[in-house]
């Protein structure tokens, strides 16, 4: 994969010879690394008192500390006064664009967590640009100094355009291209649609098709056991929504690796806990699971990288050498990179991070060069992070709204039922509620009696003429205000909810004057707010800024009373979870895939 000059490392087999030469002695390495216990992610041992001597970007060899000063002592050598050196971790699944920063950007938090390498699915700017989108996310990654991968988008639309709008259609004639035009692309994205699936949907699995023919492995996405079998009969050998105990062990015995999600506590996607009890409670081996992140702001992934996630497997119960493998090598077993990253084997890319006794990061080497050095960005890599790509123009304009859109519904005046959305955290699923309403009610008194607000998605990518739908939402704690989000997943329209017309209508200007981003209205101001400009989903500034922006919005977002932190609230539309969503084309029941009347 291309990158930067200063971090490219050359392809192993021109490289050989002079790795043995060091190795055997012959010749003296680039830089000798002194003075660890050196955690091997192949036995998961951690090795005493040891040296790693680096020669062209690779690992040469793994030798006793003090052997190089021993024989050919003429090499730089950075003692690290017995710390833990481990290889640099391997994120199996995640998407960056939930970051809200480019791909250039998040290679700074990644790095300072101590993960060199990713494996992206951009199914998320995939659904807003198509084709496009998803080679835009390659060229930004080709710049940025971290090792990424593309596990290329499967599900856009992520269902029926009778359920939903999208401004992309990824067919598998599109998925089959970007397959043979792009190296990077290494296996297919999650199939979210595992409905049409295990159903035989002739589409969906054209798509599969389109991987497995060219050796691709393919990613998954699934809630329910009852549709193990057929999911893993349609070749899908991996998933990250293993939500519980029982499922994960299903789906492992059935072949299909697992790789256990952890997400900061107070969002929808902390998994790991329940579905790490298939190792610690059912026995089940470890060889065919991995950690991964999947969703992470840009502020939760500075705090909450996968070291987090790897801390949490420990203590989940898993040994801490075990827990760093499951995010290291494994990850790139999956993928069939493990000669490459993933452990400190002879020839692997030098990419290690230096830990201490707590198992956090301090330091980072990519391809051999000093990356982070006590959790601070060395001058080397913050000249590579202010050169960032940057995205088409026709990125910079992808909110394309009617002057006018109504956000509340008329309130019927004959008895009937309406169809609520009720959040309950952690907020992956929605319970479907009904409320009978009698003639003569009136929105203040029923939004307050029931602990409702308003919601509705408007589509904005030009292609249905802004259409809206309304809905009501239970539970949720916003009296009084609004908040909107152009990143409604996954085919992010916007979503706005609130207690009024006045103020929804604000918060969807404001989100259209960003040209996409999330905000949150207290009394028709705008109090916080996070522009993402590039596709509506990203920014054009540094992780550091971003961060910032977001921490501001958290707490705007908790001041204004929502229950569902704003993450989880950007999955209300996502229209393959149960039980009931909403998107531009209306409420939809799920997983039986219809629409439904908000009254009736």
């Amino acid at each position: 994969m291309a990158q930067p000059t200063r971090f490219s490392v050359p392809p192993l087999a021109s490289v050989t010879r002079r790795l043995a030469d060091v190795a055997a002695g012959r010749a003296s390495p680039d830089l000798v690394i002194t003075g660890a216990r050196v955690l091997s992610s192949y036995t998961e041992r951690l090795l005493p008192d040891r040296e790693v001597w680096i020669a062209s970007g690779r690992v040469a060899a793994l030798k006793p500390a003090g052997s190089h000063r021993a024989g050919r002592g003429d090499a730089p050598v950075y003692d690290v006064g017995g710390g833990i050196l481990a290889p640099g971790l391997v994120d199996p699944h995640l998407h960056i664009e939930s970051s809200m920063v480019t791909a250039c950007a998040y290679a700074e938090a990644a790095l300072l967590n101590g993960t060199t390498t990713i494996f992206c699915d951009s199914h998320e700017i995939g659904n807003v640009m198509d084709v496009a989108g998803v080679e835009a996310m390659l060229e930004d990654a080709r710049m940025a100094p971290l090792s990424i991968f593309l596990t290329v988008p499967s599900t856009v639309p992520a269902t029926s355009p009778l359920l939903e709008t999208a401004g992309g259609d990824l067919t598998a004639d599109k998925i089959a291209a970007l397959f043979d035009r792009w190296p990077e692309a290494v296996a297919l994205g999650e199939k979210m649609d595992y409905v049409p699936v295990t159903m035989g949907d002739e589409r969906s699995h054209a798509i599969i098709a389109a991987a497995l023919s060219r050796g691709r492995p393919v990613s998954g996405h699934i809630y329910g056991r009852d549709f193990v079998a057929a999911y893993a009969a349609s070749g899908i050998t991996d998933t990250h929504e293993a939500i519980d105990r029982d499922i994960a062990d299903d789906l492992l015995d059935a072949g299909v690796w697992i790789f256990l999600r952890g997400g900061p506590p107070t969002t929808p996607w902390h998994s790991l806990p329940e579905a790490i009890k298939a190792v610690t409670e059912l026995g089940a081996s470890t060889k065919r699971i991995a950690l991964c992140t999947d969703d992470r702001d840009a502020d939760d992934l500075l705090q909450f990288g996968l070291d987090w996630v790897a801390r949490e497997a420990m203590r989940a119960g898993l040994s801490p050498e075990r827990a760093w493998s499951l995010g290291s090598l494994h990850g790139a077993t999956r993928f069939g990179m493990d000669n490459e990253v993933g452990g400190l084997g002879g020839g692997r890319r030098a990419d290690l991070v230096l830990l201490d006794d707590n198992w956090k990061p301090q330091s980072t080497w990519y391809g051999g060069a000093l990356v982070v050095e006590r959790r601070r960005v060395t001058p080397l890599l913050d000249a590579a992070l202010e050169q960032r790509y940057r995205y088409p123009a026709a990125a910079y304009t992808t909110v394309t709204l009617p002057e006018h859109v109504a956000l509340t519904p008329a309130l019927p005046q004959h008895a009937c039922t309406a169809n609520l959305i009720r959040t309950a955290l952690p907020g992956i699923t929605l319970a479907h509620e009904r409320l009978a309403l009698e003639p003569g009610s009136d929105w203040p008194t029923l939004l307050a009696a029931h602990d409702l607000c308003f919601v509705s998605v408007v589509e904005r990518h030009g292609r249905a003429g802004g259409a809206v739908a309304h809905g009501l939402l239970q539970g949720f704690g916003l009296r009084d205000g609004a908040v909107a989000s152009s990143v409604g997943h996954d085919s992010h329209n916007i979503i706005v909810a609130g207690s009024s017309e006045a103020d929804m209508q604000v918060a969807l200007a404001a989100v259209a004057a960003m040209n996409g981003g999330v905000c949150v209205v207290r009394s028709g101001v705008v109090t916080a707010s996070v522009p993402l400009p590039i596709a509506g989903l990203l920014s054009d500034k540094r992780v550091m800024a971003v961060a910032d922006e977001v921490k501001a919005l958290k707490a705007a977002w908790d001041s204004a009373g929502c229950t569902l932190p704003y993450m989880g609230f950007n999955l209300i539309p996502l229209s393959v979870i149960p039980d009931i969503r909403i998107t531009d084309k209306g409420i939809v029941l799920v997983p039986a895939m219809t629409i439904i009347p908000l009254f009736e």
